[in-house]
């Protein structure tokens, strides 16, 4: 355990997951600030903002920190795929008074084909930087890590945790099918076993070299505790740190969270194309709706539709299709500020262990 939480300079074994839209630049100063391992996500904004954002947490911490990327492939355009989607989703803009896009675009330019991204970060050098939908090179991994940043790569099976491995990842995240908003698979179309985090984690523990992050459905410092039992280096936690109040989610994320609906996430391609985990809303009721199955535009392509839509309803008064990403342990969700629940889980960690 010492390698990687002494590379990143940590005292406890956890790492608050970053969470677009949520995990804002004063959460991960606030998570760095306890000895755990704050994050921010960048795969939705360009350059010139996420050097805002990471000198906004550098601002609030001298600490290491964790800075997020989205390396998807490159979405394939489909002009009819995209207008049967506009077309679908033509009744819910109406029903707000708004008008959908006139066409889609790419709306995020993927970490692997970033190449202000990618010189951003080696210039910045965050403590972290963490990989989701993929890997960049392993040029571009080994130019990281000659800069002093430490890998990490989210995978969703052996396979793709060998990947990493093989590319030069420090440490992979075994992110389970519990896990809140985006299920990290390299291939959104290819065949998904759905392994959970318990699962998961004993696999890549004894099948891969790397430090093991266990992700997925953690809340709280008996599954911290848990995971660490299984093999797992460290933890990361994303839903439970979406009540805090440093997080970006609004009303709405926060309400649902709290609601019935809580218990009852689901995974839906609908909000962006890529395959989720939500929390129920309008959105995924759209999933129930139609009339057979529904043909997606690509990631982001079809995040642009999403996007709108939810504006325009939220224009009129209607939160209800936000991305209101969350995982299956969205119940224990506690409303705490984030130094204090990080200092609360480490609590109950021990707790846990004490007791055997």
């Amino acid at each position: 355990m010492a390698g990687l939480l002494g590379q990143l300079g940590l005292e406890v074994p956890i790492i608050q997951a970053p969470m677009a839209g949520t995990s804002t630049p004063a959460m991960a100063a606030s998570v760095s600030n306890t000895g755990a391992l704050g994050s921010i996500a960048v795969g939705a904004v360009d350059a010139a903002a996420a050097r805002t954002m990471i000198a906004a947490v550098r601002a609030r911490t001298s600490r290491p920190f964790n800075v997020n990327v989205f390396c998807h492939s490159p979405a394939r355009a489909d002009s009819e795929r995209e207008r049967d989607w506009l077309r679908f989703l033509g009744p819910q803009f109406e029903r707000y008074g708004g008008a959908p896009p006139r066409e889609l675009r790419e709306i995020y330019t993927s970490f692997v084909a970033d190449e202000a991204m990618q010189a951003l970060l080696l210039e910045s050098r965050p403590g972290a930087v963490s990989c989701h939908f993929g890997l960049p090179s392993a040029h571009t991994i080994a130019r990281m890590k000659a800069a002093g940043i430490v890998v990490l790569a989210t995978a969703t099976s052996l396979d793709e945790a060998r990947q990493a491995q093989a590319a030069g990842a420090d440490a992979v995240v075994a992110q389970g099918y519990e896990a809140g908003g985006h299920r990290g698979v390299f291939d959104p179309v290819a065949h998904d076993t759905q392994l959970s985090t318990l699962a998961l984690t004993r696999i890549l523990v004894s099948g891969i070299a790397l430090p093991v992050i266990a992700a997925g459905g953690i809340m709280d410092g008996a599954g911290i505790a848990a995971a660490l039992r299984l093999g797992a280096t460290a933890v990361q936690l994303g839903t439970a740190f979406i009540a805090c109040p440093e997080s970006g989610a609004d009303q709405y994320h926060r309400a649902a969270l709290f609601g019935p609906g809580a218990a009852m996430t689901e995974m839906t391609r609908v909000i962006s194309g890529r395959p989720a985990r939500c929390l129920p809303n309008r959105f995924t009721a759209l999933q129930r709706l139609a009339a057979g199955p529904l043909i997606v535009p690509d990631y982001p392509i079809a995040y642009d539709a999403g996007k709108a839509l939810a504006a325009a309803a939220r224009a009129a008064g209607e939160g209800g299709f936000g991305a209101h990403w969350a995982g299956q342990g969205a119940p224990l969700a506690r409303a705490l500020p984030a130094a204090e629940l990080v200092r609360i889980l480490c609590a109950e960690m021990s707790g846990a262990f004490a007791e055997g």
